[in-house]
């Protein structure tokens, strides 16, 4: 697998999970309905799922390295569909955990 379709696995995964709470928050915070969190569930679901795509067999380090990509994504989403306006120390904080992604990821191993 190379790195540029693992990478891309990664942010499919995020938009499928971040996506999927948002709708299931929507629905329960916001008052939009059991529509909304059940098309909540179903995106969560597909999270799951497009994370095991990855070729890497070890189940903890991809979601390890999953974890980076989601605060980074977590924040992307709030500035594109909330308007939210990270510091940065969100900034910051965001590229460590990306930092983290390469090396669980794509460190060279043995």
């Amino acid at each position: 697998m190379t790195i540029a379709r693992s990478l891309l696995l990664f942010v499919v995964a995020a938009l499928a999970e971040i996506g999927g709470a948002w709708l299931v928050w929507q629905g329960v915070r916001e008052h939009r309905g059991l529509l909304w969190v059940g098309a909540g569930f179903i995106a969560l679901g597909l999270y799951g799922l497009v994370a095991t795509f990855q070729t890497d067999a070890n189940f903890g380090r991809i979601l390890a390295a999953y974890g980076g990509v989601f605060v980074a994504g977590s924040l992307v989403w709030g500035v594109v569909v909330d308007r939210f306006q990270p510091d940065r120390w969100d900034i910051i904080g965001a590229a460590i955990c990306m930092l983290g992604v390469v090396v669980i990821m794509y460190a060279p191993r043995g």
